[in-house]
């Protein structure tokens, strides 16, 4: 959380220090965080079948999804770029059942990459709307570390799987160089996110 909160800070220093009012905007970077994305709602349906095999998973925490994003605008309407996000899941697992010691814990971390399309619907000096579609990749890694190795070996596996994000309607407010924004979608970027905007 922190280096996502640096991260803001820096665009916006970034941003505030242009100028050049003159100028057609071409590129856009930002910043944002989201709620129930892709991967929270696979590790949810993983857990099901956990349950199924035996297993349970408690305390879970998901951080993110955090994203960053690149546009190119190839006109005043459409920009071209890419979408990077990064999520992470922790959850306590009990091998017999939470009436039972906890036996380890599970840590996910999802890092994803999509091209994507940006189309701006509405834009003013301080207001916009669009819409942004993606679609691409996220690299898996879950690890389990067991409290007890004489009952079970540590787990380590890693995939690569097909994601992508449909964000709906997004809006956009603030000044001709930095905005703040919220989007509505579904994705791996999440089904709700908010974040800032550099235009120069």
């Amino acid at each position: 959380m922190k280096k996502f909160a640096f991260l803001m800070v820096s665009a916006l220093v970034f941003c505030g220090s242009l100028n050049a009012q003159d100028k057609e905007i071409k590129h856009e970077i930002a910043v944002s965080f989201g709620g129930m994305s892709n991967s929270n709602w696979i590790d949810a349906f993983e857990n099901v079948g956990g349950a199924i095999a035996g297993a349970r998973f408690d305390g879970e925490k998901f951080v993110g999804p955090f994203s960053a994003e690149y546009f190119y605008h190839f006109d005043k309407k459409v920009s071209l770029g890419a979408i990077f996000c990064y999520g992470q899941l922790k959850e306590d697992v009990y091998m017999n059942g939470r009436n039972n010691p906890k036996d380890g814990k599970l840590t996910n971390g999802y890092f994803t990459v999509m091209p994507a399309v940006k189309y701006d619907w509405y834009t003013s000096k301080n207001i916009g709307l669009y819409s942004k579609a993606g679609v691409g990749i996220t690299f898996r890694s879950e690890e389990i570390k067991f409290d007890d190795h004489s009952r079970y070996k540590d787990i380590t596996d890693s995939e690569v799987h097909f994601n992508w994000q449909l964000s709906l309607i997004g809006f956009e407010v603030g000044s001709r160089n930095v905005r703040a924004f919220a989007e509505l979608g579904v994705g791996e970027q999440g089904m709700g996110q908010v974040g800032l905007r550099c235009k120069f």
